[in-house]
Order: C-alpha cells, then sequence, then structure tokens
C-alpha cells in the first residue's frame, strides 16, 4: 500500500463503518445541543442559562474524565462504545418526551429548564467515555502506518457532522419545531447504534489489567505532563477555546443583534464547521505534519482574530465569513493536536491520554460557554465576545514567547517512521 495514499485509512471496511458511526453520533449530539440551547434560551432570554448548559455538561465531564480513562484501557471498546451510544440514546428520548406539547402545557417552564439541565448532565457522564473510546478504537482499526491519515479522516468527518448537525437543526426548529428535531436526534443514534455491529470485538492491548485506579491514573498523568509536545498543543487549545466560546451566545447575535432567526442560526452556528471541514478535506492531499509547532500557533491566532471580528460585527454575512474562518484556522489546529495525540501515545494509554484531552479540550467547549454566558450577563455579549477574542491572542504571545521548543515541533519525523 502506498503510505502517501490520501484514501489510505479509507481501504479498509471496518474504517468507513467506524466513520459512519461517529458521523451519526457528533451529528446528533451537534444537533441536539444546538436544539437545546434554542429551547432555552428562547424559554428564559436569560445569557446565563446557556452558560449553565455548557456547566451541566463539563462538571460530570471533568470530574469523571480521569477514572473513564482508566476504565477504556481496561475494557474491550467495541462493546464500550455501544454502552455509551445506548446512554445518548435515552438522554434524546428523554429530550424529546420532555419537548412533547403536552408535557410543556402542563409543567411549569421552570421544572422542564431543570429537566433539561439534568439530561444534559447525563449526557456529560456519557460523553467523559464516549471520546476516549472512540481515540482508542482508531487505532484497534487501522495499521500504524495510517494513524495520521486516519486521524484527518476521524477529525474531518466529525467536522462535516458538525456542519450539518447545526444547519438542519436550525431548519428542523423552524419547520417542524423542537419537538420533532428530537424525534430525528434520536433516530440517528440509533444508526449509529446499528451501524457499529459491523465491527468486531477488538483485543485489549493494557498489559497492566486490574492495574489498581489511582495508580493507573498516575502513571497516565505522568505521561502527559512529561510529553512536551502533547502538553503544549493540549495547554494552547484549552485556554483558546475556553476563552474563544463565542459560538455559545449565537442564540442571542441570531435573535437580538443579528435578528435573522432560527434559519440564520443555522447558518451561523454550521460556518465554522464548513471552515474546518474544508481545512481538513485539503490536509489530506497537504498534510500539516511540518513546522507543526508554528503552524498551530499562527491557527489559534488567527481564531483569536476572528471571534474579536464576529463581536464587533452587525452585519449577517461578516459574521458568516468571520466564523467561516475562524473554523478554517481551528480545523489547522484540530488536525495537528489530533496527530501528535496519535503519534505520541502509546496503545495501552491510549484511553487514559484521551481522558486527558477531553479534560484540556473537549470540557473547554462547555466551560468556555459557561465562561462566554457569565461574561455577556457581566459584560454585554459583544464586549465578552471581543474579551474572548484578546484573551485567546495574548494566550498565543504567551505561548510563543515561553515555550521556544513548542515553536521548533516538526513532526516530520514522526509521521515517516510510523510508515516505515
Amino acid at each position: 500500500m502506498n503510505v502517501n495514499d490520501p484514501y489510505a485509512a479509507l481501504r479498509y471496511k471496518e474504517f468507513n463503518i467506524f466513520l459512519l458511526v461517529r458521523f451519526a453520533m457528533v451529528f446528533a449530539w451537534s444537533m441536539q445541543f444546538i436544539v437545546i440551547e434554542w429551547q432555552v434560551y428562547s424559554m428564559t432570554k436569560d445569557p446565563l442559562s446557556l452558560g449553565i448548559i455548557g456547566l451541566m455538561e463539563v462538571i460530570p465531564a471533568v470530574s469523571m474524565a480521569l477514572f473513564a480513562g482508566h476504565i477504556v484501557d481496561q475494557k474491550e471498546k467495541r462493546n464500550l462504545l455501544m454502552k455509551c451510544i445506548l446512554g445518548f440514546s435515552v438522554i434524546s428520548f428523554g429530550l424529546f418526551i420532555l419537548s412533547l406539547p403536552s408535557v410543556i402545557e402542563t409543567y411549569e417552564t421552570k421544572v422542564i429548564l431543570y429537566g433539561i439541565y439534568a439530561l444534559v448532565f447525563l449526557g456529560g457522564l456519557v460523553r467523559a467515555f464516549l471520546g476516549p473510546t472512540i481515540f482508542s478504537l482508531i487505532a484497534l482499526i487501522v495499521p500504524k502506518k495510517t494513524y495520521p491519515n486516519a486521524a484527518t479522516w476521524s477529525s474531518t468527518t466529525w467536522q462535516l457532522a458538525s456542519v450539518l448537525g447545526p444547519a438542519l437543526a436550525g431548519f428542523s426548529i423552524s419547520f417542524i419545531g423542537v419537538h420533532w428535531s428530537m424525534c430525528i436526534i434520536f433516530g440517528f443514534s440509533l444508526i449509529a447504534l446499528a451501524a457499529l455491529f459491523k465491527i468486531s470485538k477488538k483485543p485489549i492491548l493494557n498489559p497492566k489489567i486490574g492495574e489498581p485506579v489511582f495508580q493507573s491514573l498516575k502513571e497516565g498523568l505522568n505521561f502527559v505532563f512529561k510529553t512536551r509536545a502533547i502538553l503544549g498543543a493540549l495547554t494552547l487549545d484549552m485556554i483558546a477555546v475556553l476563552f474563544g466560546g463565542a459560538v455559545a451566545l449565537l442564540p442571542i447575535f441570531a435573535q437580538d443583534i443579528l435578528h435573522v432567526g432560527s434559519e440564520g442560526f443555522g447558518v451561523l452556528r454550521a460556518a465554522p464547521a464548513v471552515g474546518a471541514a474544508i481545512t481538513m478535506l485539503g490536509s489530506t492531499r497537504f498534510p500539516l505534519h511540518k513546522n507543526a509547532g508554528k503552524k498551530l500557533l499562527f491557527a489559534v491566532f488567527g481564531f483569536g482574530i476572528c471571534m474579536i471580528v464576529f463581536g464587533l460585527s452587525t452585519y449577517f454575512w461578516l459574521s458568516v465569513i468571520a466564523l467561516f474562518l475562524s473554523g478554517a484556522v481551528d480545523g489547522v489546529s484540530m488536525i495537528i493536536r489530533q496527530t501528535i495525540l496519535q503519534l505520541k501515545t502509546p496503545d495501552n494509554m491510549r484511553g487514559r491520554v484521551a481522558s486527558v484531552n477531553s479534560m484540556f479540550v473537549g470540557s473547554s467547549n462547555e466551560l468556555g460557554a459557561f465562561e462566554s454566558g457569565v461574561t455577556a450577563k457581566l459584560m454585554g455579549t459583544v464586549t465578552a465576545v471581543v474579551f474572548g477574542g484578546t484573551m485567546t491572542l495574548l494566550t498565543v504571545g504567551l505561548t510563543a514567547i515561553v515555550s521556544p521548543g513548542f515553536r521548533k515541533l516538526d513532526l516530520q519525523k514522526d509521521v515517516e517512521e510510523h510508515e516505515s
């Protein structure tokens, strides 16, 4: 097989099935988050309520992350992923019930709101296991020489689903309402579950089965903090996402600033993912391995600029372009980070390292949503977004100054070693 083949990972049947599973789950999850955001803000008209959605998911996701990584490294990955999808299906069905017209008419707004928050909290528990399981399963489906290519296609699939999920959410809210939008989400979770049966069970590569939990967690944390490339990439992305979480405030921009309704909301929410998906598709032919450190710094700096432009814009299409470009540069960041993780993580520690990644980056999305909600409440929506973008720029500058080794990071040699 040609190791430079941009479709190398796609030549493995189970990897294609895996991409279908990942697409269906990300599509459902991203669509569900958008529908929840819209419903909650429509019910409360309070920016802080949007931040609480993120907080309700991030608390269990962070508190359970390390323990989840330990479990993932100890268990068979295919069946564990099935349990995660089943858990998500139960949550999405619960949200479907909560959005029934009869339920909304019967119960007070506060009761329904608390019910939504409770289900989002349970979703955070599921997500604590979902990310590490998916990350670990990729390495068991394709050979090592295709890891970088598989990471790119997996990230691209994630972004494509992130494009279509929010876009469909915006239009489905307008045409069929919140309730039946939840039904679509539940259907996609069932598609993911059915497809996963086509993937066979995988061996457990961890030689330390039954290892004490705290010893296992200590080993995983020590590895991350001693591997500077991983630690630098995670820290930079975490802070950028934490302060650049303007997407959590999009319902406010759509309804109160740009006045574009649910259809415009769907376009705004999908714009970053469209930009990221285009970047990722391009990277299958033009890899980002060389001078990865500098590219990552420039990408995060560009992300901060885009957030500032978006925050100041009062024109719909300028806002869409700013979000599109933010997604394009964020796609560069995501590909480089995933490539670093795949290349530098041993097979027996993938669950724990992925859990630390979810604590640093994945959960910072929700924590960033909470930060945006709080700052919007205190400063005003526009000021909060500009503040976040400015903090992102300062983070990049500080990282470039204090970590010259990270600026010089180059993954070309690592890629060649895996391909040989």
